[in-house]
């Protein structure tokens, strides 16, 4: 897999034209104009950028992992250093908005170099970008227009900081809009934890626990067609649980069931579940469940 180390090995590939500064790019078109296109399609790639985007598709349809979208009101995409990219050319599309793409060491000695580690939304897939309302779009814009302005200036000594902390602003301001998208998608939401409990339902049903035990919070994700960021942080929001607490929960309640065949040892119950270690299962369910497996089963027994 072909690894750009520079901003302009990255640009060139795209077939882009060359940035005014070696570790930090700039286009956009808000007016009439459109963005450069990058190259129709291109294999498995990696580079060392951040990329923050946000483009109205005016002509022709684009779709983004197992999802089409309606992207009309636009949409915000964020690319993290070292995430796989690949597109093809089968959709033939204009672009407006802008794109912003910097070296991770652009960042260096700064507080931002930190802070954007934290931000969730930098490692979601594509199709979990961020929808903007027109309102949100204009404040977008509006910071935008700053960091433009600041890029095609004679640069200073002032001019990377300016534009750090413009950054800085606007990786708040999405932030804030997630949380109005999870907030408004409560229903998108409540499909996603119904699709996560049916998964582990067929899971467990079909055998693959005892084949191939837990399954992990990356495999339940790839099935759903999500990021393990986007679905933990999407049931976190919904429920105020992680995806492994639910992942727990769910383990917990049947073993609720299995403890209450005396045929079973504690052990076999734990091994039925997919835990390699027996001692962590009890822990687990007494953490959960305020009482040791054993203490479980002497309550409930049957008579």
């Amino acid at each position: 897999m072909q690894h750009f180390k520079t901003l302009s090995a990255y640009l060139d590939y795209l077939e882009l034209p060359r940035p005014e500064h070696p570790m930090f790019s700039m286009f956009t078109a808000m007016g009439e104009n459109y963005l450069p296109c990058p190259k129709e399609s291109s294999p498995p790639i990696t580079n060392d950028c951040y990329s923050i985007s946000f483009k109205k598709f005016v002509k022709g349809d684009l779709v983004y992992g197992r999802t089409k979208y309606d992207f009309t009101n636009g949409a915000l995409f964020f690319i993290a250093p070292r995430q796989v990219l690949q597109w093809d050319g089968s959709a033939v599309f204009e672009q407006k908005g802008f794109s912003i793409n910097f070296h991770e060491d652009f960042l260096k000695g700064t507080e931002l170099a930190h802070q954007i580690k934290k931000y969730g939304f930098f490692s979601y897939t594509a199709n979990e970008a961020l929808h903007l309302s027109p309102k949100e779009e204009r404040q977008i814009e509006l910071i935008i227009e700053n960091i433009d302005l600041e890029y095609q200036n004679n640069q200073d000594s002032f001019s990377k900081d300016i534009i750090i902390s413009h950054l800085s602003t606007l990786l708040k301001y999405a932030q804030r809009f997630y949380e109005r998208q999870f907030i408004n998608r409560m229903e998108l939401s409540n499909d996603l934890l119904d699709r996560f409990n049916h998964h582990l339902e067929d899971y467990f049903e079909s055998g693959q626990l005892q084949e191939n035990g837990i399954p992990s919070i990356e495999q339940i994700a790839d099935k759903l067609s999500v990021s393990q960021r986007y679905l933990s942080d999407t049931l976190k929001k919904e429920t105020g649980k992680t995806t492994t607490e639910h992942l727990h929960l769910y383990l917990i309640d049947e073993a609720k069931d299995l403890l209450l065949n005396p045929k079973k040892t504690i052990a076999e119950v734990a091994y039925d579940l997919g835990f390699e270690y027996p001692p962590y299962f009890s822990r687990l369910f007494k953490k959960k469940e305020g009482i040791s497996p054993t203490a479980y089963r002497e309550k409930y027994k049957m008579n």
